[in-house]
């Protein structure tokens, strides 16, 4: 079997690492624009070898899609007509109702699954890729009736391998709700960063003060605007619905405390503190 990984950085070197682990004998091909990664991809062993796109994927069982959202739309119909019979291509992108569209005009959208890992860190790069990124998070395919059976179920079962558990939604759902638990936070990481950094113009005096609960919080903001900025756009709308209702909340708790409404601020924040719930039953899951 051979897979092909196309964009070989954090998400798809992990998913190589995990599967590699499981069963050595899969040959993993990688397809980079960067020679670079994938020099570092084939040193680290993420990958056997470096091959152009067309060459990949015409001897490929399975192809794995890892870039930037915007490179998978322009790359999918390519890699759908070059995509041998029986084959199957999967994306990992953050956005999916215009990736799903993409596919859906393509003569061959059985071969393709559409799914999101729900992992990652604030690095890139295959140097960032490791191979427990992925066990016990979320997958969630979309439109799971549009794929072929065998398609399915060989994503399935390898991201079942790499300790992943599968949830299944429309790309609409998936977009809505990623806006709220994804995209919206790492807005906020990016915000925060440019607040203190326009603020405090002495660089090092926030390194002297930031504490663990500043660097946890603002970590995000190391993430690679390379990825997101085509993922807030792709999923514009959602993510401006979920800024106002932010924005919103925001202004809210500024009036309380310029009133100096210390009752209304702790009423806002033992309000907020049921997220304790909902993330202490997520860790249990």
């Amino acid at each position: 079997m051979t897979v092909s990984i196309v964009g070989i950085g954090l998400l798809g070197g992990s998913f190589a690492l995990a599967i590699r682990e499981k069963y050595p004998k899969i040959r993993f091909v990688g397809v980079d624009t960067s020679t670079v990664n994938g020099q570092l991809a084939l040193a680290k062993g993420i990958v056997d070898e470096v091959l152009p796109l067309d060459e990949a994927v015409a001897q490929s069982t399975l192809v794995v899609m890892a870039t930037p959202v915007n490179i998978i739309i322009d790359l999918l119909p390519k890699v759908l007509d070059l995509l041998p019979p029986g084959a199957t291509v999967v994306d990992l992108g953050s956005t999916k109702e215009l990736i799903c569209g993409i596919a859906d005009a393509h003569s061959k959208r059985a071969q393709f699954v559409a799914a999101h890992p729900m992992a990652g860190t604030e690095n890139s790069g295959p140097s960032a890729a490791f191979k427990e990124l992925l066990p016990g998070k979320n997958l969630i395919i979309c439109d799971r009736e549009k794929s072929n059976p065998d398609s399915l179920t060989l994503t399935e079962s390898l991201f079942r391998d790499a300790g992943m558990k599968l949830f299944y939604m429309t790309p609409q759902e998936h977009d809505l709700h990623l806006a709220y638990v994804s995209h919206l936070s790492h807005i906020s990481a990016f915000a925060l960063g440019l607040t203190v950094l326009e603020k405090e113009k002495d660089e090092q005096a926030i390194f002297d003060m930031a504490s663990t609960g500043f660097s946890s919080t603002v970590r995000l903001a190391k993430s690679s605007p390379q990825m997101w900025a085509p993922i807030f756009d792709q999923n514009r709308i959602n993510v401006s619905d979920a800024l106002s209702a932010y924005i919103e909340f925001l202004q809210q708790f500024k009036q309380v405390i310029d009133d100096q409404d210390v009752k209304t601020s702790l009423d806002f924040m033992q309000r907020a503190n049921v997220i304790r719930r909902v993330l202490d039953g997520i860790e249990k899951r």
